[in-house]
């Protein structure tokens, strides 16, 4: 069974080779690493690890915490496949849907499909927002619902971090831990709408590198910029 540690730790040499080796010590093997974010002497790290069967999931916690100033922010099981070259295979595939005709249908169709994949997240939508208001113009597959619910930040006019304790979520999302990131797409105040149920909440690095790859995208695609 794999799963998505979420490890927050000290900026500094050897903490990570430390984690490594607390992990692999105890039989837990490290399939990936994706640095989050690093400054301010704090560095936040997305660690995917196979547990073996023997072993129950908060063994993980106890293990990444034993070593001094490491701290489990969440724990997730993690599905799918693992793939490091995940961003360039979807833009290479929105470089092909932005062809001569662009195909603006497939573009986001690949988006929800594909971006979850990217940043670990449980879903995502795409939205379009015109004279009457917005529609979901696609969605994956675990996306919830957003028939009947009031986005009062659209249109979108830049890229936010929607937590989950905000008050306009409906009360199911609340109930859900839905924390969710959006960024401007398509022209017209469009949106592209990432989420995870449960946590962790996404931060301002997760924010930003979705604004870049949402901006390439627009590029590959010929879409107007946001």
């Amino acid at each position: 069974m794999s799963y998505l540690l979420r490890l927050v730790m000290p900026d500094r040499p050897g903490i990570l080779g430390a984690v490594a080796t607390a992990l692999g010590t105890a039989g837990i093997d490290i399939v990936s690493l994706d640095v989050l974010e690093r400054g301010t002497g704090v560095a936040v790290d997305d660690v995917v690890v196979d547990l073996p069967p023997d072993r129950l999931p908060d063994s993980l916690i106890t293990v990444a915490q034993s070593v001094p100033d490491v701290r489990v922010e969440s724990l997730r099981p993690f599905a799918g496949p693992l793939d490091t070259h995940r961003e360039l295979e979807l833009l290479e595939a929105l470089a092909r849907a932005g062809g001569n005709p662009p195909d603006p249908e497939m573009a986001a169709k690949l988006l929800a499909a594909e971006l979850p994949r990217v940043f670990h997240s449980g879903w995502a939508v795409v939205l379009d927002c015109g004279d009457g208001g917005w529609s979901v113009r696609s969605a994956s597959e675990a996306a919830p619902s957003f028939d009947g619910v009031t986005l009062p930040w659209m249109p979108l006019t830049g890229a936010r971090l929607l937590p989950s304790d905000e008050d306009w979520l409906p009360e199911r999302w609340r109930e859900m831990a839905i924390e969710m990131m959006a960024a401007p797409y398509g022209g017209d105040a469009c949106a592209v709408v990432m989420g995870r149920s449960g946590g962790p909440a996404f931060r301002r690095s997760e924010l930003l590198r979705l604004v870049h790859l949402i901006g390439i995208a627009s590029t590959v695609t010929h879409l107007p910029p946001a």
